[in-house]
């Protein structure tokens, strides 16, 4: 009995990480996906007005998914931004303080990625929503949670660090506010 729910899980899991995973946030101001391909890339830029990208996995000169992102938004007269993070390292107050005034001066719409759309981009979009959009708590979570393929078990999931970092960052940024 227990079989056909993990069966249904896994399989939507795997159609969530191995697809775009594009989804509006909010709506004229961000969005978030996976790792574009170069055509996606553009009906998404034409379609919803992206102005920039920042990409979460960071610079990576001289591979392909990279160079082509790079001139996809070069051609397209995109921003391009780079931001390193990882889904298995716990980002930083630091960190976060400067990603959080990247997004703030970033031309609007943007569009933030990493390779699956859902860990390193599920934080970035909840702190984007709590700390420029306005968005409530329990609201902006919702941006890191099984919807968007993120899986936050401690000990089983590499990517829990990104639980971890949401947590703290909630007491970092009501200290800050």
């Amino acid at each position: 009995m227990l079989a056909l729910p993990v069966l249904g899980l896994g399989t939507y899991l795997a159609v969530v990480n191995l697809g775009d995973n594009f989804h509006p946030v909010i709506p004229g101001e961000l969005y978030r996906s996976a790792q574009l391909t170069p055509k996606q890339l553009e009906t998404y830029v034409h379609n919803n007005g992206i102005r920039t990208i920042v990409n979460l996995r960071g610079e990576n000169k001289n591979q392909t998914w990279y160079d082509q992102e790079i001139d996809a938004a070069r051609r397209l007269g995109v921003e391009h931004i780079d931001f390193k993070m990882s889904a298995s390292q716990i980002l930083t107050a630091d960190r976060a303080d400067q990603l959080v005034s990247i997004l703030r001066s970033a031309p609007k719409p943007i569009l933030i990625h990493c390779q699956a759309g859902a860990d390193r981009t599920g934080l970035v979009a909840v702190i984007y929503s709590q700390q420029i959009g306005g968005i409530d708590q329990k609201t902006a979570e919702r941006q890191l949670s099984i919807v968007y393929g993120h899986v936050g078990i401690p000990y089983l999931s590499g990517a829990f660090a990104m639980d971890e970092s949401l947590e703290n960052l909630e007491k970092h940024f009501s200290r800050v506010q």
